[in-house]
């Protein structure tokens, strides 16, 4: 048996996701986390402070054996526990997520769209990788589109899918007789997701169409979940170039999905990605499209919740991890 410390910040809720895994495959695992959002994330999780970490880093780098760090952040915001880690012999691995690491300049090259006003600094996120990668060798990234922002500082980066829980999503594919469709978008970012642009498109075709929109926000994970349920249409994000835990989470509950996927990066996901692609010039068409369709607003749902199995499965991520951890 393994003890693996995730930490400190939880995204997505991908550190109680991981551990719950990895704990039913019989190791010990549990994120300690130092950021509190209205998401409300708490499985598998400690929340905590820095001036707990730094209080208790001795007796945490003495017990656990894997130190799987998320987001750039570590049990010291200085970084001073890596050179003790690395003294010890422990291994480590720093999970990359996108806003931590995302550098302005080459976001833009291959995305006229990208809102990247939320990642700190180029300078600064320089500094920080830097410092990370002088102690950490290997990182993980969601995708290829975080891939090129930290692949130059690593020995090694091991792209691994987002993880979800699908027993805690019961599909229910939008029915084909619904006269009214509801749209949902859900931006935990405005601004970073498209949320004017997406709500002007939404405008413009209640002149021709007849359905219910909601924008939700503030709310916390569980809840969000019940409104999904009752999509017909959920729009995710129309900027940043790839797929997050909403694209994921929908496609997990049967909903067809419309979010923006950099076209240099469609070879790298799996052929059979069920995503309605969409950027801002042609999010009219797409939307009207799963309008006009009640059977390919089915189909799409059906196929996206077979993706999700195949590919963003809790249980399988778990799996790719331990390879890694293995080979550290």
């Amino acid at each position: 048996m393994m003890k693996i410390f995730h930490g400190t910040v939880e995204i997505a809720g991908q550190m109680g996701i991981l551990s719950d895994a990895l704990q039913k495959k019989g190791h010990y695992s549990i994120g300690y986390n130092t950021y509190f959002s209205y998401l409300g994330y708490e499985d598998y999780l400690i929340n905590t402070n820095f001036d707990y970490l730094s209080e208790k880093q001795e007796e945490l780098i003495e017990y656990f054996d894997i130190f799987h760090f998320h987001y750039a952040k570590t049990l010291n915001p200085s970084f001073e526990d890596l050179p003790l880690i690395q003294k010890k012999h422990k291994k480590m691995l720093m999970h990359h997520w996108g806003n931590d690491v995302r550098f302005h300049d080459k976001a833009k090259v291959n995305n006229p769209y990208v809102n990247t006003w939320d990642s700190p600094p180029n300078d600064v996120i320089d500094q920080v990788l830097t410092k990370l990668s002088a102690h950490i060798k290997e990182a993980i990234v969601q995708d290829y589109e975080v891939y090129e922002y930290v692949k130059d500082y690593y020995d090694k980066v091991h792209v691994v899918p987002i993880a979800i829980n699908l027993s805690q999503f019961t599909p229910r594919f939008p029915q084909v007789t619904k006269e009214k469709p509801l749209i949902l978008h859900a931006p935990t970012n405005p601004y970073f997701k498209g949320t004017a642009f997406i709500e002007n498109v939404i405008e413009e075709l209640r002149k021709t169409h007849n359905f219910d929109y909601r924008r939700i926000e503030g709310m916390n994970h569980k809840e969000v979940i019940k409104l999904y349920e009752e999509a017909d249409i959920i729009i995710d994000q129309v900027l940043c170039g790839s797929y997050g835990l909403l694209s994921v989470e929908s496609m997990a509950l049967g909903k067809p999905v419309v979010t923006y996927i950099r076209p240099d990066l469609i070879s790298t996901f799996p052929d059979d990605l069920p995503i309605v692609n969409a950027n801002p010039d042609n999010l009219y068409d797409q939307v009207k499209l799963l309008l006009d369709n009640p059977i390919l607003r089915q189909q799409l749902g059906i196929l996206g919740r077979d993706y999700v199995s195949r590919v963003h499965d809790h249980h399988i991520i778990a799996d790719q991890l331990l390879d890694i951890y293995a080979q550290l």
